[in-house]
């Protein structure tokens, strides 16, 4: 985990300038990539970096960035809130997501 960066929207684009140029969304058992119509179940991914990121002033705006790889080499972004605003997931999902390195 780095914590060089101040806000979410500055980690998202340095990301981006390093490939990571998917944007994944979390579904209950998979991520999903919005530009190529995919599913991706835990197995078929990595976690290459994780920034969490906590609102000063509201809980609501704690996150969680991951860097994420799939086998098919798409490199992407996934944010996710946690704490109160944490969504329903499979117990698989949240294994590979809070995986220490």
């Amino acid at each position: 985990m780095n914590s060089d960066f101040d806000t979410l929207s500055e980690a998202i684009n340095a990301l981006k300038k390093e490939g990571y140029t998917e944007d994944f969304n979390l579904l209950e058992d998979c991520i999903e990539s919005n530009l190529e119509a995919c599913k991706f179940m835990p197995d078929e991914f990595e976690i290459d970096k994780i920034y969490r990121f906590e609102g000063m002033s509201n809980p609501d705006d704690n996150a969680i960035l991951f860097a994420v790889t799939t086998s098919t080499n798409l490199k992407g972004v996934l944010v996710d809130g946690y704490g109160i605003s944490g969504g329903q997931i499979s117990k698989q999902l949240i294994d590979k997501l809070h995986r220490k390195k």
